[in-house]
């Protein structure tokens, strides 16, 4: 009973040895492969004598590196102008003028932004009250500084004439308008830039950003909106009238998003929801229509709405 169990037939026999052999072959294959892949101990003494030499090289290069970084964020040496003392005048001396006698490129900046926004020096202890200033270098050049007959006080008329040898003021061309008095008002929608700087603490610059300002507006609503302009304090608002509102509004259902978003109190996305509700429903009627729209916020709405024509 027990042979029959293990009795084969010839073709049974051939499957079994050819199977035996695919397993033979595979092993061999695992074995040959393993074998091959093990590395000897002088593999492994080259590898670690390559990782020493990669890890010696990535050292110097982050050497090199530190190096590198330290020359490319060093300050370089400033060029230092030939210092030479002489006589100068605060309120006409250029950039160079004044670096020649010492001042700091950040100091005569500064000098020259003062001038810009309107300002003036007086006196020679004027120029100590610049921002950088330091007290040794304005001790220096203290006698060095002569103010022009323009810029000088009334009270010093007769030093100024014994400054210029007896010549009367009246013939020496001033650099800067006269001031206005005080109590004068200027209208802040028709004034131009001659008219401008002769507003004390209104320089040429300013008096050029004033103007630019109103031409984006559209023409000044109220005179608070002068501090909506970089450097331009509380103070000056006293020398302001304001003759009628804006001259120039944004017609909200003719203009095109271009129009309509360079105003400074618009932007893309106002511009935009306006026209998307002209495109949708038609004709907006009023300011309170518009106040319903998302990107639009209450204060948005009072400032806009002196701007707004509905024609």
């Amino acid at each position: 009973m027990w042979k029959d169990f293990f009795y084969y037939t010839k073709s049974e026999r051939r499957a079994i040895v050819v199977l035996l052999l695919i397993l033979a072959v595979v092993f061999s294959f695992l074995f040959a492969f393993r074998w091959a892949g093990t590395p000897s101990s002088e593999s492994f003494s080259s590898g670690d004598a390559e990782l020493d030499s990669f890890m010696s090289s990535l050292q110097e290069r982050k050497q090199v590196k530190k190096g590198v970084g330290k020359r490319s964020y060093s300050k370089p040496e400033e060029v230092r102008t030939p210092v030479v003392l002489r006589p100068f005048d605060p309120n006409t001396a250029d950039s160079a003028s004044l670096r020649s006698l010492g001042l700091s490129a950040f100091v005569a900046r500064n000098i020259l932004r003062y001038r810009a926004s309107g300002g003036v020096f007086r006196t020679a202890e004027s120029l100590s009250r610049i921002y950088g200033m330091e007290d040794t270098l304005f001790q220096k050049l203290k006698p060095y500084v002569v103010i022009g007959p323009a810029y000088v006080p009334h009270s010093d008329s007769d030093s100024v004439l014994s400054r210029y040898g007896g010549k009367d003021t009246a013939d020496v061309r001033p650099m800067y308008p006269a001031k206005y008095p005080e109590g004068t008002l200027v209208s802040l929608n028709e004034a131009d830039t001659s008219q401008l700087v002769r507003i004390p603490g209104i320089g040429s610059g300013l008096a050029r950003m004033i103007v630019s300002y109103r031409e984006r507006l559209g023409g000044f609503s109220n005179i608070g909106q002068l501090q909506e302009i970089p450097h331009v304090g509380r103070e000056l608002n006293r020398w302001f009238r304001l003759d009628g509102g804006p001259y120039r509004k944004l017609r909200v259902n003719r203009d095109g998003i271009d129009r309509l978003r360079n105003h400074p109190y618009m932007d893309f996305y106002k511009a935009k929801a306006i026209l998307e509700y002209r495109r949708k429903r038609g004709r907006l009627d009023g300011i309170s229509q518009i106040s319903m729209f998302r990107e639009f916020e209450e204060a948005d709405i009072s400032r806009l709405s002196p701007y707004f024509s509905f024609d």
